[in-house]
């Protein structure tokens, strides 16, 4: 078998486009994105929508689709729009108006529902570690020096004293004996 080299191929990324009017506005939605912005838009996405060891399926929604309209489209957002403050009003607006769905409708099926997949197997696959033993003890080493902050705080603001009236209470309302 005679082999080709891959550079005779002349293959290039696809960079086709569908264009949509809103509002007396042209947009431009690609058709393919290329998979490093896939691997970017899957990640982003899991770690806005990550509130400690869980995913919040309603800011998965939100932040899937705002990074579909970021990365898909040729609309351009202020760095203030995109801040975290504002993002619930620009999906909103963006759903509200009806923008969000004309964009969805013109993302191929096929690339929306890759996607979503992804995203769907990496946050499967992240619960199930964190559920392991392993994920156990590197959540505890993550989160150790925040807690071990608040331990400091608490050891520091120990009044003795305190502790001492609080057992004697403890005592003296179970009847003189000794608090196990």
């Amino acid at each position: 078998m005679a082999k080709i080299t891959y550079t005779k191929l002349g293959l290039k990324t696809n960079t086709e486009t569908k264009k949509i009017e809103f509002n007396g506005n042209e947009i431009e939605i690609l058709q393919y994105l290329p998979i490093e912005d896939k691997y970017s838009l899957v990640n982003i996405t899991l770690q806005e929508c990550q509130e400690g060891t869980i995913y919040n399926p309603v800011k998965k929604d939100m932040f899937f689709h705002l990074n579909l309209a970021f990365m898909y489209t040729n609309i351009s957002f202020t760095d203030k729009q995109k801040s975290v403050e504002n993002l619930c009003k620009v999906y909103d607006a963006l759903t509200s108006s009806g923008l969000m769905q004309q964009i969805l409708d013109n993302i191929p099926k096929d690339e929306y529902d890759e996607l979503y997949s992804y995203i769907e197997e990496l946050e499967y696959r992240i619960l199930n570690y964190n559920n392991t033993l392993s994920g156990t003890i590197k959540n505890i080493i993550d989160t150790l020096p925040a807690n071990a902050e608040q331990m400091q705080k608490i050891v520091d603001n120990f009044d003795p004293q305190k502790f001492q009236n609080v057992l004697d209470f403890a005592k003296a309302a179970n009847g003189g004996r000794p608090i196990e």
